[in-house]
């Protein structure tokens, strides 16, 4: 018998091939996969119309293919990733993207399918990387197989994906990088393999991408923030490693999961401003100096004009940090004898910071010791610390404060232009020039790059925009002053427009002559190159997208409020058929979203129970088990939470789309809960049988409703008016009716 079973397992080898691939392949997964792709590109054409953000981000696809600058409170990549796909399918930024509803021509001149594509293809990806986050964290194949199911189908998450919008590329990289962090926790025992690290760099990059997206990706990254530090405090603690061991792990975390980041970010960006080198609809969003380093506009405008402002220097001086673009300005009306609070004012000529560029914008910087306001030759540089007065161009009047409280901010001081009503009120119209950066610029006042306050000098109270708005009788421009507290960006000006006071042989011209002379080159023109650095308009580009962020307010009938998130109480109208009941609604699956948002509740209520039991020393989980579940509710309740309460502290114009990546990690936990109220909860075969049979009926209605919320996800055809009306299960859905939007 020995001699036969030996026998046997050498003609075995023998059978083998020399070169063998053994492949493993998970059906369910190529299925679930495969039902992602089909939902997400199918139709993906229709409807030919701009819906919803496509206004935005079609738009602004068209200005990167044409190398036009423009500014958008959101990072660059998802914008990237779309214009990449424009240019590999030859759109060539032609197309102006006016408003929703707009037709797409039918001549090919825009790829509405490819630009489309990007964002479907991110959307379906979420499926097979939620499958495996359940898979390696240890749940079984049918909490697995559920969890990307319930993405598949759910009506939200599907309408998100179909149009050039960017929020399934956020929901990707933060879904991928919980897949990055599950997957390197499981390697802690082969900790510096090559595993590892490429685990390690994936969570890097993937948490980059989420941030460089959206800003809201910082939610996801707080709590995979939250996991690594638990894991390293865990390391400390684990006596069997050395202090060399636990710097290595410290180091690896740092390069990988910071400098990396950082490098990538900066990357984005730089590739983003080599892009945009062209001048754009939103310049005066920026400094002038970041302006001036754009090809065209304004440096169009200053090319060749003289860098060093001198006494004699007409001038038009930029508010330069504020959100709003003005420049200091005066005309010939006077502020009002009373104000309506009854205060009284000095009558003075108005001084205001005026939103767009006018001849009425124009000063002349003037020497108090001389007469004249031509520049001489050589022309007297201006320095820091110097005394100047400003002449307003074409009013002849000097630039003036007082103890009298401004107009809107009365602790504020006014700011006039000087009338002599020959009484006891004499011109206080003295002020110190101070360049703020002085330190990188030098102590000369540069054209451009010298960022000044102007300190009165009777006062000592800086020149200020207060950001308020005149009434009518300052035709709303934004409201100037003199301000006590000096250090603030508030009053920090620069100068933009530059030219040397020229009157040709008559010395005694009049000073608006000078202003309305046609542009002609300078004598003293000492040339400038205004150049500013990638790390100066990376900084200045961060500073005005986080402060734009915060600057969203406009009433919108589809916004809403985070708790109306919890119950999906107000959906998104994206686009309306002209002609008939088709319409795309952001709504999502109302069983999907209605049964997670309990099972928040019953995860909570169940933990509650054991771990109550489990200081009993009631063992109902093992180890392993406890483990699983617990860190299933860090990353998708947590998630949920990191991702939903910071929106309750936003002071800015809220739709439901925000609620997403929340929405994505209580999708996630439901699975979690189900599995265990099956494993831990139920005790008998028969409550086991029975819910398994409450669960298969649950899921059919899941499919049910999906399909019969289909319409307002793709538009593909028109609902009854009684269509509608049926599946409006809240009265607060805001569905629209062609028939009564035309009564």
């Amino acid at each position: 018998m020995e001699t036969t079973s030996t026998a046997e397992k050498k003609e075995e080898i023998k059978q083998k091939p020399l070169l063998g691939v053994t492949v493993h392949v998970d059906c369910v997964l190529l299925v679930i996969t495969a039902c992602s792709f089909l939902t997400r590109l199918w139709r993906l054409e229709e409807p030919r119309s701009i819906v919803f953000d496509e206004v935005h981000f079609g738009r602004f696809t068209g200005y990167y293919l044409q190398n036009v600058f423009f500014f958008d409170l959101h990072p660059p990549l998802g914008k990237l990733l779309l214009a990449a796909a424009g240019y590999v399918a030859g759109f060539q930024g032609n197309f102006q993207f006016t408003s929703i509803g707009q037709e797409y021509p039918c001549d090919g001149d825009i790829p509405i399918w490819h630009l489309r594509l990007i964002p479907a293809l991110f959307g379906a990806l979420l499926c097979p990387v939620i499958y495996q986050i359940f898979v390696t964290l240890g749940f079984n194949y049918w909490t697995a197989t559920l969890a990307a199911s319930l993405v598949v189908f759910d009506n939200a998450l599907l309408t998100q994906s179909r149009f050039i919008l960017i929020d399934s590329m956020l929901l990707f990289f933060c879904v991928l990088s919980i897949y990055s962090l599950v997957r390197f926790r499981r390697l802690k025992d082969r900790a510096f393999s090559k595993e590892w690290w490429g685990c390690l760099c994936m969570l890097g990059v993937s948490i980059t991408c989420a941030i460089s997206v959206k800003y809201a990706g910082i939610f996801t990254v707080f709590i995979v923030g939250l996991v690594l530090l638990y894991d390293y405090w865990q390391l400390i603690g684990d006596q069997t490693k050395s202090a060399r061991t636990l710097w290595h792990h410290l180091l690896s975390y740092f390069g990988i999961l910071v400098v990396l980041p950082i490098m990538l970010y900066l990357a984005i960006f730089y590739v983003n401003l080599q892009v945009l080198y062209k001048s754009g609809p939103h310049d005066d969003r920026m400094t002038s100096a970041f302006q001036a380093s754009l090809e065209g506009g304004l440096s169009k405008i200053t090319k060749g004009q003289p860098l060093e402002v001198a006494f004699g220097s007409q001038i038009t001086l930029r508010h330069t940090h504020g959100s709003h673009p003005c420049w200091l300005h005066s005309h010939k009306h006077i502020y009002p004898i009373r104000y309506s609070d009854g205060r009284g004012s000095s009558a003075q000529q108005q001084v205001t910071c005026y939103s767009f560029k006018d001849i009425n914008n124009w000063w002349i910087v003037k020497n108090p010791n001389h007469t004249n306001i031509q520049v001489s030759d050589p022309p007297e540089v201006i320095h820091d610390g110097d005394i100047i007065q400003l002449i307003h161009g074409m009013t002849g009047r000097t630039l003036n404060s007082h103890d009298v409280a401004a107009p809107v901010t009365p602790q504020m001081m006014e700011v006039t232009c000087y009338i002599d009503y020959n009484i006891s009120h004499a011109a206080q119209n003295l002020w110190k020039v101070e360049i703020v950066n002085a330190d990188i610029e030098g102590d000369t006042w540069q054209a451009i790059k010298s960022q000044v306050r102007l300190v009165h000098v009777n006062t000592s109270c800086a020149l200020k925009v207060s950001g308020a708005q005149l009434p009518d009788w300052g035709f709303y421009q934004f409201e100037v002053g003199s301000d006590r507290i000096v250090n603030q960006d508030a009053n920090i000006w620069n100068v933009e427009e530059h030219k040397y006071t020229r009157f040709g042989d008559d010395k005694d011209g009049d000073i608006s002559d000078s202003l309305q002379q046609p542009d002609e080159e300078q004598t003293y023109t000492t040339g400038s190159n205004h150049h500013l650095g990638f790390l100066d308009k990376f900084l200045e580009l961060q500073w005005r997208m986080l402060a734009a962020n915060q600057e969203v307010h406009q009433e919108h009938r589809y916004s809403s409020e985070p708790l109306e998130w919890l119950l999906m109480q107000r959906g998104i109208a994206y686009w309306m058929n002209p002609t008939n009941n088709a319409q795309i609604h952001f709504l999502g699956n109302p069983v999907i979203w209605w049964s997670s948002s309990i099972s928040l509740v019953i995860y909570i209520l169940i933990l509650c129970v054991f771990v109550v039991r489990w200081c009993r020393q009631c063992e109902d989980l093992s180890t392993d088990e406890w483990d699983r579940f617990l860190l299933a509710g860090v990353l998708f309740g947590g998630g949920w939470l990191a991702n939903y309460l910071p929106y309750f502290l936003m002071e800015r114009t809220l739709f439901l789309h925000h609620y997403l990546p929340a929405y994505i990690c209580k999708i996630a936990l439901l699975p979690v809960t189900l599995q265990l109220i099956y494993l831990h909860v139920l005790r008998s075969q028969i409550q086991r049988s029975l819910f398994t049979s409450l669960l298969a009926v649950w899921f059919t209605t899941v499919i049910m409703v999906f399909y019969q919320f289909t319409p307002f996800s793709y538009g593909h055809y028109s609902l009854s008016d009684e269509g509608i009306e049926s599946r409006r299960w809240m009265d607060t859905w805001g569905f629209l009716i062609h028939s009564q939007l035309h009564v």
